[in-house]
């Protein structure tokens, strides 16, 4: 590809106090790829996510969207640049209804599109339709987690980050998940995913990067590290 990256991690540190727990991290996704981030617990996978939000800030290096060093930007600026983020545990607003959950999705770009785009969702997530009017936080995990994802769409972002969308749901859920990912790819939004189930990260993305304590240890094609010998045995389970 000649064009440049959508966004760009450049030699990205990052620290918690004394810790650093990002080391010299370089990151590159461009626009309309499904990129993932694979990982252990605590490798560093969401804090990397979480410096696009300065939460913690990069202490060297760039954080680049469109070209442009976003690292000191404020976090309401971030947003609307048309990034979105759905995070890890979801983070819905417990005592809101579905629908208000949605039109706090809109912050960042007003109402002018609201009820098209709450159509688009309903089609999508036709059972957030049908619950529109219910507390979302008497909602399944799985529920929330679609609501999640609807939220962040209603800010029509072009580029979307995935925190562990699949964290704590059952299996038919996650497969549910990983199947709206792909619809919202075909819509032409970019997708950063971090992920620690790695065998449906990996079948998902096009490129995908390993992180281990703090560092990104292999990159390439998921196809490529779905083979991988490393891989297979410390993220896949398999030998």
């Amino acid at each position: 590809m000649s064009e440049a990256p959508l966004l760009e991690f450049s030699g990205v540190r990052a620290h918690y106090g004394p810790v650093e727990a990002l080391k010299d991290v370089n990151v590159h996704i461009f626009k309309g790829e499904i990129v993932s981030l694979i990982g252990a617990n605590g490798a560093g996978k969401t804090t990397l996510m979480s410096t696009i939000f300065g939460s913690p800030r990069a202490s060297s290096g760039k954080i680049l969207h469109r070209g442009e060093d976003i690292s000191r930007v404020p976090t309401n600026r971030i947003s609307r640049r048309g990034i979105a983020l759905v995070p890890e545990g979801r983070q819905i607003f417990q005592e809101m209804s579905v629908e208000e959950n949605m039109m706090m999705g809109t912050t960042p770009i007003g109402m002018a599109h609201f009820e098209e785009d709450r159509a688009t969702m309903f089609e999508l997530f036709p059972r957030l339709k049908e619950r529109r009017n219910q507390t979302a936080g008497t909602m399944s995990g799985g529920e929330q987690q679609m609501l999640a994802i609807a939220r962040a769409m209603m800010a029509r972002p072009e580029l979307i980050l995935f925190d562990e969308p699949s964290l704590g749901l059952a299996p038919l859920v996650v497969k549910r998940v990983f199947e709206v990912l792909r619809e919202i790819a075909a819509m032409g939004k970019t997708i950063f995913l971090v992920e620690q189930n790695a065998n449906h990260a990996l079948k998902l993305s096009k490129r995908a990067y390993v992180m281990v304590n703090g560092r990104i240890h292999l990159s390439g094609e998921s196809a490529a590290l779905l083979d991988n010998e490393d891989v297979r045995k410390a993220y896949l389970g398999l030998h």
